[in-house]
């Protein structure tokens, strides 16, 4: 989800962080030695640092670590809220010295911090079964070179909101998964359909007012480019990926779309009836329903030719490069990740479990659920450099130079969306990122 953006409907926007990356990208010089937490005896207290999202998350994560400490005598969590806003820039600005034994991170942030020895691989001290029942997503998310550096309680869903009172009033067909998502073109006609029966011609909210030159604009479009067999990178190089024709030609489309799009200022637009599509993640849902009930539709986005695509990732739990006490942080993270404490915080956030059994446990995500949409997507993953027609949930670039690359697109969507030429805006984003990787020696990871 996306955090951040106070004032614009906090509801649930903590699957992915609005909040700039950028200050991670100046962030040291990286390419540390090959980091590993020590053992430790498995016993004593350990620090563990978390962001301060919404109350209702906050609280599912005080009650679970209460109900830790209270399960067993051996080891004693003392955990850190740090409010959103300020954390992944405390983490940045903290020695890895001074790191607690177990963080959480925002998951594009993972390979920065690996990058700069700041995390540890969780493999050995999490056990086996907490590892083989994440979901692939998940572990797409936080995985380099073979390692797990990031374990996840919950994950992302992407896709398109539907009123379909709206689109059957307008004699709209519309899919009903991904296997028959509309094509580009079958969009852009369902939205010239839709407008003919709308009074103000706007048909359609891309949640523009969470701002397109944010986390929100790579997350939520960056599945265009995936979709039309473009990338962020290719081989850890964007031009010829960003900038390709295809991309381009998927950007010309993009913005072609603007004319039908509501500004939704105040983040009511579908709510109200105001639009029949929303562009959005899984955190309205719980809005929605109640706005639309039986009305209401989760629509796959638009296949731009590589079938459609959607973005994943969100919040992760990892351990301090610099641990004393490994084997406590992993007794910690198995407990946090069983399916108690993972179906209460999904259920304050109405995010989707990452673990497999939470997952089909879960009432809004398991087979025949209202959201199992996003379920489907999330068990088709991509990882973040195979993106094949066969697979559909994309993991964001997992390298430290990410803070660039998202910064840059996201740069470049917003001026595409605001008339500019997509070649152009495409071109310059690209070597700017490609610029950047040079000189960091690729942001290479031992």
């Amino acid at each position: 989800m996306i955090t951040g953006h106070g004032k614009h409907r906090r509801t649930g926007l903590t699957a992915l962080a609005l909040l700039p990356l950028a200050a991670l990208a100046a962030c040291g010089g990286g390419g540390g030695s090959d980091t590993s937490a020590e053992e430790g005896s498995g016993k004593g207290t350990i620090s563990v640092w978390a962001h301060q999202g919404q109350a209702s998350e906050t609280a599912a994560l005080q009650s679970a670590v209460k109900s830790f400490n209270s399960s067993q005598n051996a080891v004693k969590a003392e955990l850190k809220l740090i409010p959103e806003k300020d954390y992944t820039k405390t983490i940045t600005a903290t020695d890895a010295s001074e790191l607690p034994d177990v963080l959480e991170f925002d998951g594009p942030t993972m390979a920065n911090f690996v990058y700069n020895s700041k995390l540890a691989p969780v493999d050995g001290h999490v056990s086996a079964k907490t590892l083989g029942n994440a979901t692939d997503a998940i572990k797409a998310q936080g995985e380099i070179g073979g390692k797990h550096y990031g374990l996840g309680m919950f994950d992302a869903g992407l896709g398109m909101y539907a009123n379909k009172k709206l689109l059957d009033a307008a004699g709209v067909k519309y899919p009903t998964s991904a296997d028959d998502a509309w094509t580009a073109e079958e969009f852009g006609k369902a939205l010239k359909a839709l407008k003919g029966e709308d009074s103000d011609g706007k048909v359609l909210d891309i949640s523009e007012q969470y701002g397109l030159a944010s986390e929100w604009g790579t997350f939520g479009f960056s599945p265009i480019v995936w979709s039309a067999g473009g990338g962020l990178l290719k081989d850890g190089k964007a031009e010829g990926a960003l900038d390709s024709p295809k991309a381009v030609s998927a950007m010309k489309t993009f913005q072609s779309w603007k004319p039908y799009v509501d500004p939704n200022t105040d983040g009511n637009a579908f709510a109200k009836g105001k639009v029949a599509l929303s562009w959005v993640g899984h955190w309205n849902y719980p809005a929605y329903s109640k706005a639309l009930g039986d009305d209401l539709a989760v629509l796959p986005l638009p296949d731009f030719g590589n079938g459609p695509k959607t973005g994943q990732g969100s919040w992760a739990w990892g351990i301090g490069a610099d641990s004393k006490n490994g084997k406590a942080a992993g007794t910690f993270l198995d407990y946090l990740l069983n399916d108690d404490n993972v179906g209460a915080m999904t259920k304050a956030n109405g995010a989707v479990p990452a673990t497999k059994t939470a997952l089909a446990k879960s009432d809004l995500y398991k087979k025949g659920g209202p959201l199992q949409l996003f379920a489907d997507q999330l068990a088709a993953p991509c990882g973040d450099s195979d993106i094949t027609s066969s697979c559909v949930a994309v993991t964001r670039p997992v390298t430290a130079g990410y803070p660039t690359v998202t910064a840059k697109f996201n740069t470049a969507l917003n001026s595409i969306y605001g008339g500019a030429d997509p070649e152009e805006a495409l071109r310059k984003a690209a070597r700017a990122i490609d610029r950047d990787f040079t000189d960091n020696a690729g942001y290479e990871i031992p």
